[in-house]
């Protein structure tokens, strides 16, 4: 439905986005992760028709639409402020733009009356919307964007202004809503829980650039490059000093890993505490944190070798989590040792990204 194909954009001379490739099918969710100032509003500003882009093509349905001003390109937006007017009650906030597009006053009504059942606000017409919720303001402003029945809806950082508890909450809700409304959907966030609770795959982007598309269990899983793994916070890395024979050799031990990778990933997931006797490629360290978090506990070992290590563990009654200043030994499963692209050794990222990206997706 929607193809970004090869956009480049410089501010001042500086790159901003580069070489961007996209492709979002009918009813996707989309969902642009990275830390602020990687280019992911930049890249929805583009798609918007907000900024002109310096090279590439914004394509919806095989159709160019770069010449197309904002306004007659039928697309969808709302931020994390929600920009609802205060001066209107909620139906005229939500009827504002079938207004604008001369849709009969019936139609409105009948409009209104079913987006406001979808964000699940039924009876709130008349309310005024500098008295609802921060929650019933979010959901003002996604029933006002769906209104118009977008060919694409884009919303940048919606949950930001939140609290915690609540974004939790909402999250899903607003998933569903989509979902429900068969919109074509872009979210723009910082937050990897938000992006893998909504989205149907992820974009992570660093420094202007895609690094790596997938659904968000593959992210999450197999990781592409050092930069993903650890923005997702999985900073069990370590450089890999050689290789022979399908086992490469790091700072803190020997494991089997195919290809030629420039760095391993130590899947917490596929690191245990040893009850037992010890096997020889058992990493023994002392405990340095010890944090209990209901189900878990999470753990983070010193190594004799300066490295450190960290892990998740069931928790268990009794005192069978070492303590803090105890020597613990793990296991590593050796399917969950990720080969990973180290970045800051490579200068031909983007074609190297692209092919892991693309390996990942089809496992």
């Amino acid at each position: 439905m929607l193809a970004i194909r090869d956009i480049n954009l410089f501010y001042q001379g500086q790159p901003v986005l580069q070489g961007i490739d996209l492709k979002v099918s009918q009813g996707e969710i989309l969902c642009l992760l990275g830390a602020s100032g990687c280019g992911k509003t930049s890249l929805l500003r583009v798609i918007a028709g907000l900024e002109r882009p310096d090279a590439g093509d914004i394509r919806v349905n095989d159709r160019s639409v770069l010449s197309m001003p904002v306004h007659t390109r039928d697309f969808g937006l709302m931020f994390q402020d929600f920009a609802l007017f205060p001066h209107l009650n909620v139906a005229g906030n939500i009827t504002f733009g079938l207004k604008m597009h001369g849709i009969p006053r019936q139609a409105q009504q009948e409009r209104l009356r079913e987006v406001l059942a979808l964000v699940g606000l039924t009876g709130f017409e008349n309310r005024d919307v500098t008295q609802l919720s921060g929650g019933e303001r979010q959901r003002v402003a996604l029933a006002r964007s769906l209104a118009p029945n977008p060919h694409l809806l884009m919303l940048d950082e919606p949950l930001g202004a939140l609290d915690a508890q609540l974004k939790e909450h909402l999250v899903v809700e607003l998933r569903t809503i989509i979902k429900q409304s068969g919109v074509t959907a872009i979210y723009v966030t910082h937050d990897q829980r938000e992006a893998f609770a909504i989205a149907d795959r992820v974009a992570v982007m660093n420094a202007g650039r895609i690094q790596q598309v997938g659904v968000p269990e593959d992210i999450y899983r197999r990781p592409a490059s050092v930069f993903v793994s650890r923005f997702l916070g999985l900073n069990n890395v370590f450089s890999v000093q050689s290789r022979r024979q399908g086992v490469v050799e790091t700072a803190v031990g020997e494991f089997p890993c195919a290809g030629e990778p420039e760095a391993v990933l130590l899947h917490p997931d596929g690191i245990s505490l040893v009850d037992g006797e010890s096997e020889p490629r058992d990493i023994s360290g002392v405990v340095v944190e010890r944090v209990f978090s209901g189900r878990d506990y999470q753990l983070a070992l010193a190594l004799a070798t300066g490295e450190r290590l960290s892990f998740t563990t069931p928790a268990k009654h009794g005192n069978g989590i070492p303590l803090v200043g105890e020597t613990a030994v793990v296991r590593i499963d050796p399917a969950r040792v990720i080969p990973l692209v180290d970045e800051s050794i490579k200068s031909d990222n983007e074609s190297l990204f692209s092919d892991r990206s693309a390996l990942i997706m089809g496992s």
